[in-house]
């Protein structure tokens, strides 16, 4: 790709987003740094976003989570997840691209948001139970749940309308009957005007009506439509022919 690249599926306006682009300034990233060695980033500048609801999409190592991490750290959240007002951590693993992040944002302000990663739910669960039981708060739970019952749980009491939600791989969470519980959430936060961003390998989030897909395969960050993504396709052919499937692979 080259520099000065925008990355976006279609010109016409839509309605107005909280975070609009991503730029990168690549200057401030040391040349020794492995965020230049990931090949669907390597000379983004513009990652234009133009729906509701955007999901990152591609092989595991692909740039996925270090982007939306980067992104969640510079909108304010903190790197292992919570609320713009959390300040908690365990290990510090995001790495420098969020300082090289400059987010276009609308002139509308968010009145909520949320960053969730699968991976330290436990850690977010633990913040959340010790911040409710200060003055005012509700006291929460999570812990006594399972982890699929404690992160449906939280979206469902932290997602609001007008906010902005991060979410790194939700599904492994969740069945995939949470996962359909999950997208009526989201369905319900879109029309009150709330932006996600997501990472996912689950064709069932990823049927999100009129959401913006972004692959991180082969290349350059580049749009896909949603028979496009490998999480459909594996998944088509494995429910279509099962047998044979299992067959030429484990033959293979």
């Amino acid at each position: 790709m080259n520099p000065g690249t925008e990355v976006q599926i279609k010109e016409e306006p839509v309605k107005d987003l909280l975070v609009k682009e991503v730029r990168i300034d690549w200057e401030r990233i040391s040349p020794e740094s492995y965020v230049r060695r990931i090949d669907a980033l390597q000379g983004l500048e513009c990652l234009r976003l133009n729906a509701p609801v955007t999901f990152l999409v591609g092989e595991n190592g692909s740039g996925k989570s270090t982007l939306l991490e980067a992104i969640a750290v510079a909108f304010g959240f903190n790197p292992e997840g919570g609320t713009r007002n959390y300040r908690f951590s365990t290990h510090d693993s995001h790495s420098e691209l969020w300082e090289a992040v400059r987010l276009v944002r609308s002139v509308r302000k968010s009145s909520t948001g949320y960053f969730l990663r699968a991976e330290s739910f436990y850690n977010v669960a633990t913040a959340e139970e010790e911040y409710s039981r200060g003055p005012g708060g509700r006291p929460m739970h999570f812990h006594e749940r399972s982890h699929g019952e404690g992160f449906l749980a939280l979206v469902q009491e932290q997602f609001r309308g007008n906010g902005l939600f991060l979410l790194d791989e939700p599904e492994a969470a969740l069945s995939p009957q949470r996962q359909l519980t999950l997208l009526l959430e989201m369905d319900r936060c879109v029309r009150e005007n709330a932006q996600f961003l997501i990472v996912t390998h689950s064709p069932i989030l990823l049927g999100f009506p009129g959401a913006q897909i972004l692959s991180f395969d082969d290349g350059p960050i580049h749009p896909v439509t949603y028979e496009e993504t490998s999480s459909y396709q594996i998944t088509s052919m494995f429910l279509n022919n099962r047998e044979r499937f299992l067959q030429q692979l484990l033959d293979d």
